[in-house]
């Protein structure tokens, strides 16, 4: 047996028509005395076997067969092909399909042998002298056996050098079989690591005519070439260990930091849930962190110093509650309280609004060109808030808006819109006008038409109040006197808000008695939503901060009544008979005399 080390060898061998049957058998017996004296196996040597003639057909490759067995079945069954020779196609093949790492060989880091035996008995009827030096540069070691009639010239030219150990020509087919106990010794050779001193520091592997040292498994052999070091596998960056990589002769393993334990795939890492085991105490919440765990408690609860039990906390001093009246602590949570003879709203926060009463509210805005973009927006914020005091409805409360300029007009009469979310969505898209400032007219337009009838005003038979809201920034360039007058004559209770350069004489002449409780003014529009609370609380005179102020129901509606009526009488003396007009005034007088008593009562 040779006992060579391992080789990766393929026979190349000649069918064409010039071979005879009984000439293939020899050739086939040749094949298998080879193979009989090798060590084949996985790990040992691998054999290949490809046939040519006008054509290459792989009988079996590098990877196929790894026992002797199976190899001579194989051969056995091999059908001459019958045509052609073309050897130099045959080389190529074997250069770029049989001796590939997928055919079986191994890679030429290994420094295993690639050999290929060629037997033929003709000469080639391609070239073979580019594509067999193209073979030998890529490490392919090539015996030339030529067999009777095969061209000398053509077997130099394939053959590795030495010329003498790789060129064998036999005079026929019948002697073929002696060569091959020839053959194999010069194949196997001496084993060089018996013959000389290699240096190997782990093991020696002989070739036909040289050695290579080898390293156990988990070492690589260094550059010189005989000593060899422990491969960190840990070093590439490839093992996927979440935490730690341990390098281990050629091998590793993967650890997890302190805490955490190693999963099932043996290379992500879990925290160890201390909590599971049973024992913390918490009353409330354990939560695992590495190297141990805490307590926390459910919202609205406080860890004690012992860090296990929880107690309630105060949620009305440490959360943003926003209730409107009051905040009372409940265990784990809180909730809104209104003051007596208010109603908690849906949302759970507001009490109830300026429901008391019914309200025809128009708000006649000023969209000069004075107040500018921005500021309109804020307007109509301002105006919104306004109506996020009031309950909406087609029996409740009612409200119009009018804009001016130069001119004015009706963005919405009263009887439009029903709720307070359409109310605030049509405030939004009013488009600001810009040009002058036409206070009185204005006024006058509001008197006329916004509280008639035909705009949703209910008819002063009901007794449903009338407020006019002025919002104002400037001084106007109409008389404001005589509409502001007729207004508060036809019983409307007029509010005046002013914003920056608004005139205060004009104000005044446009609020309602008392005067201080009517009228409003901010120096900026950023600063102006102090005065939407302001006009809550005169527009809603039962609403206190914080308390409720106890009244005659029928106290308001009377002098509103009482109002209205006497009102309609002038009116109606007046047109009768001008002379009548010194008495009017003085009856007037005692009138508002009247209503500064009453509103003194208040």
């Amino acid at each position: 047996k040779c006992r060579t080390g391992p080789l990766d060898i393929v026979f190349v061998i000649d069918s064409s028509r010039s071979v005879r049957p009984f000439e293939f058998e020899t050739m086939r017996r040749f094949m298998m005395d080879i193979i009989g004296s090798l060590d084949v196996g996985p790990n040992a040597t691998r054999v290949g076997v490809i046939q040519y003639s006008s054509q290459v057909q792989n009988i079996f490759s590098l990877k196929t067969f790894f026992t002797r067995v199976d190899m001579e079945k194989a051969i056995n069954s091999i059908v001459p092909l019958a045509q052609g020779t073309m050897t130099g196609l045959a080389i190529q093949y074997a250069m770029n399909v049989a001796f590939t790492t997928q055919e079986g060989a191994r890679p030429l880091h290994k420094k295993i042998p690639r050999i290929a035996i060629i037997v033929t008995d003709g000469r080639p009827q391609d070239r073979v002298t580019e594509v067999a030096t193209q073979a030998r540069n890529a490490g392919i070691e090539i015996y030339a056996v030529g067999i009777q009639r095969a061209d000398m010239n053509s077997l130099r030219a394939m053959a590795s050098p030495p010329l003498e150990e790789h060129v064998f020509l036999v005079e026929s087919f019948e002697l073929i079989q002696q060569f091959g106990k020839q053959f194999q010794d010069k194949l196997c050779g001496v084993d060089m690591c018996m013959e000389q001193e290699h240096g190997c520091q782990h093991s020696c592997v002989s070739t036909p005519s040289s050695f290579y040292c080898e390293c156990n498994p988990g070492y690589r052999l260094n550059v010189d070439g005989k000593t060899c070091s422990p491969i960190d596998a840990c070093a590439d960056g490839r093992h996927g260990c979440q935490h730690q990589c341990v390098s281990t002769r050629g091998s590793y393993s993967c650890r997890c930091r302190a805490g955490y334990h190693l999963n099932q795939d043996k290379r992500t890492c879990s925290m160890i849930d201390y909590c599971s085991f049973g024992n913390h105490s918490c009353q409330h919440e354990c939560v695992s962190i590495p190297n141990g765990h805490y307590c926390r408690c459910r919202s609205g609860f406080t860890l004690q110093p012992d860090g296990r039990s929880c107690r309630a906390t105060d949620l009305c001093n440490g959360v943003d509650h926003g209730c409107e009246f009051k905040c009372v602590s409940t265990e784990g949570s809180y909730r809104c309280v209104c003051p007596e003879g208010q109603q908690l709203q849906a949302d759970g926060k507001a009490c109830s609004k300026c429901g008391a009463g019914h309200v025809d509210l128009v708000m006649v805005i000023d969209g000069s060109k004075s107040v500018r973009p921005q500021n309109f927006e804020l307007v109509k914020q301002f105006v919104n808030r306004i109506v996020d005091l009031l309950e909406v409805s087609p029996h409740g409360t009612r409200v119009g808006l009018v804009q001016y300029s130069s001119r004015v007009r009706t963005e919405f009469p009263l009887n439009k819109y029903h709720s307070a979310d359409e109310i605030k969505k049509a405030v939004m898209e009013v488009e600001y006008m810009e040009k002058g400032t036409m206070t009185g007219l204005a006024l006058k337009h509001m008197v006329e038409h916004s509280f008639s009838e035909l705009e949703g005003a209910r008819p002063l038979s009901h007794n449903v109040p009338r407020i006019g809201l002025v919002f104002t920034d400037g001084r106007s360039q109409d008389d404001i006197s005589e509409w502001a007058r007729r207004a508060k004559e036809s019983g409307i209770v007029m509010f005046a808000v002013g914003v920056g350069k608004a005139v205060e004489e004009e104000l005044r002449a446009i609020a309602s008695e008392p005067v201080e409780q009517h009228f409003s003014y901010s120096a900026d529009f950023t600063t102006m939503t102090h005065l939407v609370e302001n006009f809550k609380l005169n527009i809603c005179p039962e609403e206190g901060k914080g308390e409720t102020e106890i009244r005659s129901p029928c106290e308001c509606e009377a002098l509103v009544q009482f109002q209205t009526n006497t009102v309609a009488i002038l009116q109606s003396l007046t047109e009768k008979n001008i002379l009548w007009a010194r008495s009017l005034a003085q009856m007037t007088a005692r009138l508002e005399d009247l209503e500064k008593q009453i509103a003194n009562k208040k």
